[in-house]
Order: structure tokens, then C-alpha cells, then sequence
């Protein structure tokens, strides 16, 4: 009986855990952030960012990495500041379009 108690909490641990990470995950904001960045990267390698704007649109990818950070920094990220995240990933997406499109060369 022991042995069938141990198991049963040993595997509500588990479950919990998973839910836990569950709860945090958020793979469609990393693959937009990732796209984004690539983004970012290609406008570096043909010149159609400055590295001033590079950096400029670097440094609202790290707004948005925070936002996710601090969201998901209570163990759950809520659909409230999932919605808040993509606001944000749009924001930035429109900034990187512009500034790739304004036909500013290096």
C-alpha cells in the first residue's frame, strides 16, 4: 500500500509539474520573436537598415522579451498578457517593415 501511495504522488508531482510549464510556454510569441529577428538580420546583410535602426528595432525585441519574461514570472501567462505580448509583437513588426521600406540605405 505504501508503495501504490508513493506512486500516486510521485506522479501528481509530475502532473503538476508539466502544467506548471505548460502554463508558461508560449511557442508562438518565440517563433514570431525568432522571425522578427531574422527579420531584423536580413535588413542588416542587404543594407536596407542602418545599424542605428537595427539597433533601434533590437531594442524593441527586448521590450517584447521582457514583457514576456515579467508574464510569464508568475508561473502562468494569462491570455490577458498574451494579447498584451502580440499588441506589442504587431507594434514592432509594423516598425521593422517601415524602416526596412523607407529607403534609407547604410
Amino acid at each position: 500500500m505504501n508503495i501504490t501511495l508513493r506512486t500516486l504522488i510521485a506522479a501528481a508531482g509530475v502532473a503538476v509539474a508539466f502544467s506548471a510549464s505548460a502554463q508558461t510556454a508560449t511557442p508562438n510569441i518565440d517563433q514570431r520573436q525568432a522571425n522578427q529577428q531574422a527579420r531584423i538580420e536580413q535588413g542588416k546583410a542587404t543594407g536596407t537598415l542602418s545599424k542605428r535602426e537595427a539597433a533601434r528595432m533590437e531594442a524593441g525585441q527586448a521590450k517584447v522579451q521582457g514583457m514576456k519574461q515579467a508574464a510569464a514570472a508568475d508561473g502562468k501567462v494569462t491570455r490577458a498578457e498574451r494579447k498584451a505580448i502580440q499588441k506589442e509583437q504587431n507594434k514592432q513588426s509594423r516598425r521593422i517593415h517601415r524602416q526596412k521600406h523607407d529607403g534609407n540605405k547604410k
